[in-house]
């Protein structure tokens, strides 16, 4: 499986990281981080980390193959882009290539509370088959530590992705 994750937010990189260490090692990964996220990531086998202003990379060509692209987290700013189809960076052309391409895309938003022009634009979003995905817990896992519940956050997103987990009891488990 070829995954792209971008990350566009500061607040909420520390998740994004998380994430990727508790992907599959099979998965191919390929991480877009915007100057915005400049936390840095260590260089991982199967982790190819790409400049937000090579808006040549191979993730931005519809004939670049991939399952998913997840932007995690998502700073309003890039969603609005996304929602008008402004590609001006590598996060948003890739995100415009996935919708063009009907192409699984998920945007985890960050900010809150949402405003009218935020749930506007997730709207038309959602519309056009894009999941819209935030950080929200489900507090039927019964968390009791952080550690719980970002492992139940990053477990539906991997549900999202079809990527197979065991981060948290589901509904009606033992």
């Amino acid at each position: 499986m070829k995954l792209i994750l971008a990350i566009t937010g500061a607040s909420g990189v520390t998740l994004a990281q998380k994430f990727i260490a508790s992907l599959p090692k099979e998965i191919e990964l390929f991480v877009i981080q915007s100057q915005n996220a400049t936390t840095v990531f260590e260089k991982e086998e199967n982790i190819e980390v790409l400049a937000d202003t090579d808006i040549a990379a191979k993730v931005a060509s519809g004939s670049f193959k991939c399952d998913a692209m997840l932007i995690l987290p998502c700073s309003m700013n890039t969603l609005a882009k996304v929602s008008c189809g402004i590609a001006d960076n590598l996060t948003t052309r890739t995100a415009s290539v996935m919708i063009k391409e009907q192409r699984k895309l998920i945007l985890a938003p960050r900010e809150m509370p949402f405003s009218p022009i935020h749930l506007e634009n997730m709207l038309k979003l959602a519309r056009l088959n894009v999941i819209i995905a935030p950080p929200i817990l489900g507090y039927y896992s019964n968390p009791s530590t952080l550690e719980e519940m970002e492992d139940f956050l990053i477990g539906k997103w991997f549900d999202l992705i079809g990527i197979e987990h065991q981060l948290f009891k589901r509904w009606g488990e033992a």
